[in-house]
């Protein structure tokens, strides 16, 4: 098979009644129906802003794709809140898919669809299923994901979150701030009806600074992989596993291979091959060169846990569950920051925030890339 990869542009900014679109989330149903998912944002396209959700969706291997469509309306809330954090998951046993999404950061609900995305049910409030996690952090702020979450080979569905207490002040007066922030994992045995927590899972302590956005999948051995973005010194991704269908976790460690520039990555288990590789995205160097001007620069450069530029976004593979990455390359040389996997068949789809406007979290558009196995193993610069 000789490496391929196509690109195109699936939502762009100032379109649609929209100023930009962000938080892209993709997945593969059981019947081959691609889902592409985001946040589309109004206002001035900000966390707090208010935000729908819209989904496109294709029949054909992702060459054409049905116009977008608000799956979730902010209206059918508080007028001026946000929905957020909308994350698919694919239950391949009854043919259906699950949503989980956040409402202003604070309460969480569930919907799902019958007929690969063409429709969700009314969205069903389930807030009080994450009560317990009070019990070990006080949170004021809850998120699900962004991306996707999993179901296990048990039939178990799986998704991560983040939580805050809400004193951060970065967001400024008025606004619960996002920060600090642990990491948990929700899971449902019964097909979404009922959810439970598996409490903390990346705590705020230590080394480790405000764990947040993580991405799961599940490895051959039937472990569950976890893998946190944090504010951490080491700017390195960390990872925890499950061995127990993702209930328990191990103590997270760094990976001292995959850098963390303080993005959503996305990464997703190559289960359509038989190798089952593990493949992961996120913007891959450690610079900063999109600053105002050169003093702003030079102050920066001499702090940790701050981010870097959201660029060079990188594809890796590895075939050994997660224990090395041999195999690499750039899918976007310039501004691009989060983005979401999906396998189908001998394709490999990842959507991904691209471009810039005014500034570095105004993204110009998402973008879709659909490449195979080989294009990664391919040596040399972005095909």
């Amino acid at each position: 098979m000789s490496e391929t990869i196509v690109r195109q542009d699936l939502f762009i900014s100032r379109t649609k009644g929209y100023y930009t679109y962000r938080i892209p989330g993709i997945v593969a149903t059981k019947e081959g129906t691609l889902l592409a998912y985001c946040e589309a944002r109004l206002g001035r396209g900000g966390d707090w802003d208010p935000i729908d959700i819209c989904m496109r969706r294709s029949f054909d291997d992702g060459h054409i794709w049905t116009d977008p469509k608000v799956v979730v309306d902010h209206l059918d809330f508080e007028e001026n809140e946000p929905t957020n954090n909308f994350v698919c998951i694919v239950d391949r046993i009854n043919n259906t898919v699950h949503t989980l999404f956040c409402q202003n950061y604070a309460r969480v609900f569930t919907s799902k669809s019958s007929d690969d995305g063409q429709s969700f049910t009314a969205p069903r409030e389930i807030t009080h299923y994450f009560e317990s996690l009070r019990e070990h952090y006080p949170w004021r702020v809850i998120a699900i994901g962004p991306g996707h979450g999993i179901q296990l080979s048990t039939g178990r569905l799986l998704a991560s979150l983040w939580m805050s207490d809400g004193t951060g002040t970065e967001f400024g007066p008025n606004r619960l701030g996002h920060r600090p922030s642990e990491v948990g994992v929700v899971y449902s045995d019964d097909h979404g009806e009922t959810w439970e927590c598996s409490g903390i899972v990346v705590p705020n302590k230590g080394p480790i600074r405000n764990p947040s956005e993580s991405c799961l999948a599940e490895l051959p051995d039937g472990r569950v992989i976890l893998n946190t973005r944090s504010e951490s010194y080491q700017h390195r991704r960390l990872v925890s596993l499950s061995d127990d269908h993702g209930t328990t976790w191990s103590n997270p460690e760094f990976d001292d291979q995959l850098l963390e520039p303080i993005c959503m990555a996305s990464m997703v288990s190559d289960n359509e091959s038989h190798s089952q590789d593990l493949i992961f995205a996120n913007p891959g160097v450690l610079e900063r060169s999109f600053q105002k001007n050169a003093s702003d620069n030079k102050t920066l450069l001499t702090k940790k846990g701050i981010p870097y530029d959201r660029k060079q976004l990188t594809v890796r593979q590895s075939k050994d569950m997660g224990d090395s990455w041999a195999h690499s390359r750039v899918l976007e040389s310039g501004p691009s920051g989060y983005s979401d996997l999906a396998v189908l068949g001998d394709d490999i789809f990842c959507l991904y925030e691209c471009g810039m406007n005014e500034r570095m979290y105004d993204t110009k558009s998402l973008r879709l890339a659909r490449f195979n196995r080989d294009w990664i193993l391919a040596t040399g610069s972005m095909g």
